[in-house]
């Protein structure tokens, strides 16, 4: 039988209760090919973009394999970011929400104690950062003995990061008769030898290049001088219907610098890199969040992992090094099976990248044509 619905799913109906009460019914394709082996207790790699399903391909059966009458911590979720703990904590609380578990986020940022006065009432799932989660393993105050299901979610920025050695840590805390599943954007060889230290017979649910773009997202790019990239920006804006958007730079300086130009042409836009504090970086992914301005210029670690709802368009002003940046970046659109659009302005030294990009997907980037800006 081809499973194509959740109803088709041989889920509890606490369960069900609460994946119709958010309105699912159609399985995304990692959903439909991730849950059952999940389900049957095997370690799975998903490769899956960004607002694909992914968090409730691994949170279901988690959810679905962990019992409520044990107060231990049964399930735990390791993601790169505050952001991404955050929400990957709030969906799986959703999804489980007619179960009676809990499920808490551990990251930094945070009051500790908060974290420890929750663990110490009883806590079934732990989505955590790394380093806080280590944290907490150091003190005493979370304990891993009794975790039966561990997901390593966008692992390939995980890597890329640097946390290598706090997943290596956090899993030798973990019985070795877990259950392991990595899900990431990409896998690469660093991916694949976690894989392989960890992991047992793994299930691979891995896309095709031509998934690894979003279909229900229209790409373009344009050719440009570099010098002119402001002009050809502003004349996007002013006749595009961009009405929310994320616009990336690969550089604090360059992300400081163009929000100060979009507010110099009374445009609402806030800059966020990684030379923000953790506070303000929440202040201002709550007022983009809130509708308080409409452009977020942003680096890619600023951004990573951000769950807004309504933005309308990702628009690359500079094309980003490495060729799978750019599925990060345009998976903060066309969130949950919605559409988006997402447009790279291409200098012509950075003509290469964008080569390695299409490269990486056989999904349509259109061409338009670059017009001079004071004769559109």
């Amino acid at each position: 039988m081809t499973i194509r619905n959740f109803e088709d799913l041989p889920l509890t109906p606490d369960v069900m209760k609460g994946i119709e009460e958010l309105g699912f019914t159609e399985l995304f394709p990692i959903q439909a090919q991730a849950i059952i082996p999940l389900l049957e207790g095997k370690d799975v790699i998903g490769q899956a973009q960004t607002g694909t399903g992914k968090t409730a391909a691994f949170g279901i059966p988690m959810v679905e394999r962990i019992n409520p009458n044990n107060k231990k911590v049964q399930g735990l979720v390791l993601a790169p970011t505050r952001e991404l703990a955050i929400q990957v904590a709030t969906r799986i609380s959703r999804f489980s929400k007619y179960t009676k578990l809990k499920v808490l986020p551990v990251y930094g940022g945070e009051s500790i104690n908060k974290q420890i006065r929750a663990l110490q009432r009883g806590v079934h799932i732990v989505v955590g950062t790394p380093g806080r989660t280590i944290d907490h393993l150091k003190r005493g105050t979370l304990n891993l003995s009794s975790t039966k299901v561990v997901v390593l979610d966008e692992a390939d920025r995980m890597l890329d990061m640097g946390f290598i050695d706090d997943i290596q840590y956090i899993l030798s805390k973990v019985p070795t008769d877990r259950q392991l599943s990595l899900f990431s954007a990409t896998i690469d060889d660093s991916v694949m030898n976690v894989c392989h230290r960890y992991m047992k017979n793994p299930e691979k649910v891995l896309v095709s290049k031509d998934e690894i773009a979003l279909e229900q997202l229209n790409q373009y790019y344009m050719v440009v001088n570099s010098r002119n990239k402001i002009d050809y920006l502003l004349k996007m804006l002013q006749t595009s219907n961009v009405g929310k958007a994320i616009i990336f730079c690969n550089t604090r300086r360059g992300t400081d610098w163009l929000a100060r130009k979009l507010r110099a042409n009374r445009y609402s836009a806030e800059p966020m890199h990684a030379g923000f504090t953790q506070a303000q970086r929440e202040r201002v992914t709550q007022a983009f969040r809130n509708g308080q301005f409409d452009f977020l210029i942003a680096t890619d670690v600023a951004a990573r992992g951000l769950d807004i709802q309504g933005i309308t368009h990702i628009i690359n002003f500079d094309v980003p090094v490495e060729a799978p940046v750019y599925f990060h970046r345009i998976g903060r659109t066309a969130r949950n099976g919605g559409e988006g659009t997402a447009i790279t302005l291409v200098g012509y030294g950075e003509i290469p990248d964008l080569n390695k990009i299409k490269n990486l997907t056989n999904t349509n980037i259109e061409e338009l044509e670059s017009t001079n800006p004071q004769y559109c």
